[in-house]
């Protein structure tokens, strides 16, 4: 992914690298849509965020099964950073039965509805991450709206309807502080490639002038706040 190099940084020990081959190994294996490469490439944007700011405070919107909060709780740990991973965890409207992407084993037989929350517990105490990365169950907005913790990063890979795209962006995006990150996947300038909003508020942030382009790999963007 490329990036400016002017950013100041606080040091990362070079005894990390056993850990963090573990965790990405472990992002790697886990349940969910995210190419390894954008993967590793949303690590090395939360690792800057988390190097560059004391204390940083990390959100994702749309966890899923946890594969990519092992990628940002791996940075997290790495920078002593915290995660906050959101999600109602029922699923988005291309994961309900009849869409493309439904998978029938995650549908909890006692509700009739999907629940990936065992999956993503599963993922980030099976990968140690517990003290780095905390699970917040619920409503985008609803979270969003009572939500006080500045942002050094801020990844939405949520629902990618219109409406769900653009309150997560309209929600969250102001936390972000500035010379912090925003990261947006499944952003795809081609209609052909994938659902729109994603896209738009990619374009929306850059065209408000609040955010510039600091990075790319495959469908995944990565802005900062200027």
């Amino acid at each position: 992914m490329e990036h400016p190099e002017t950013t100041p940084t606080r040091p990362v020990t070079s005894d990390a690298a056993p850990r963090r081959a573990e965790l990405l190994e472990r992002a790697q294996r886990a349940t969910g849509f995210m190419p390894d490469d954008e993967g590793q490439a949303l690590y090395l944007a939360a690792l800057r965020a988390g190097a560059a700011v004391e204390g940083a405070t990390f959100v994702e919107i749309g966890a899923w099964c946890g594969k990519s909060a092992l990628y940002l709780g791996a940075a997290a740990e790495e920078t002593g950073a915290v995660l906050f991973s959101l999600d109602h965890h029922h699923g988005s409207e291309e994961n309900q039965a009849g869409w493309e992407h439904h998978d029938p084993a995650l549908v909890d037989p006692a509700t009739g509805r999907i629940d990936t929350l065992p999956h993503w517990r599963r993922a980030v105490v099976g990968a140690g991450l517990e003290a780095s990365v905390v699970g917040v169950v619920g409503d985008s907005p609803t979270v969003a709206s009572r939500w006080a913790i500045p942002l050094a990063f801020c990844f939405i890979d949520g629902g990618h309807g219109e409406a769900p795209a653009w309150a997560d962006y309209r929600g969250w995006s102001p936390h972000v502080v500035a010379g912090g990150w925003l990261a947006i996947h499944d952003v795809f300038p081609d209609p052909a490639d994938g659902g729109r909003p994603p896209y738009d508020l990619w374009r929306d942030a850059l065209d408000s002038g609040r955010f510039v382009e600091d990075g790319a790999c495959g469908s995944l963007r990565v802005l900062r706040r200027v």
